[in-house]
């Protein structure tokens, strides 16, 4: 592990990681994830809307961290690293919990022009680390479907997952064309509502 320490948070944090793998300090343990572990928990509460759940992903989350922390590369934050761990464990327990297919594709991201894929990308050549936080966040947007109300994930996952025409899917619906795309557009904007927190904590 050698370090690229570009901020004092990063110096911080890559000290006590080094305490932590070259002498087992338990202290440095705790004290990163007293730093860490509020942030970590807020965003799984988010993610998985249960307080029980969350916390028995955060401990998961330190857990894997720590048992894997020689394989940390202090090319990324630290923060970025843990934060991996945690969304990676809050969508594999969503994918049990609501029995979603193990494949994620990036349908909404290949069909949609909306401004949530806007946000979600760069206009400049994305770097390695970009690039693991972009394929988390298609991740999160395929789970974000899965939390809207029926009516609005039904025309999400038709006009995205089944690449439906508007009119296919107001035939399919039996949905005039202008309550179509009122609904998508209103289901965008829910699914940029509940992708912000999860963006703010990466």
């Amino acid at each position: 592990m050698t370090a690229i320490c570009k901020t004092e948070k990063a110096q911080r944090d890559y000290l006590l990681l080094r305490r932590a793998l070259d002498n087992n300090d338990q202290k440095a343990y705790a004290e990163l994830m007293g730093l860490y572990r509020d942030s970590v928990y807020y965003m799984l509460v988010r993610m998985v809307k249960n307080s029980d759940d969350a916390e028995d992903l955060t401990l998961m989350t330190f857990g894997k961290a720590f048992k894997y922390l020689h394989k940390y590369s202090p090319q990324y934050a630290f923060s970025t690293w843990l934060f991996r761990i945690a969304v990676n464990s809050s969508i594999d327990f969503l994918r049990v919990k609501n029995n979603l297919p193990h494949c994620i594709d990036n349908d909404l991201y290949d069909h949609s022009n909306s401004l949530i894929v806007d946000k979600m990308l760069t206009e400049l050549p994305p770097t390695p680390e970009e690039e693991v936080i972009d394929k988390q966040r298609m991740q999160l947007l395929r789970i974000a479907v899965s939390q809207l109300p029926d009516k609005y994930r039904k025309v999400i996952e038709l006009r995205y997952y089944e690449d439906l025409a508007y009119e296919e899917i107001s035939e399919r619906l039996s949905l005039t064309l202008s309550n179509v795309k009122i609904q998508i557009m209103r289901a965008k904007q829910m699914l940029a509502e509940i992708i912000k927190p999860m963006q703010n904590a990466m």
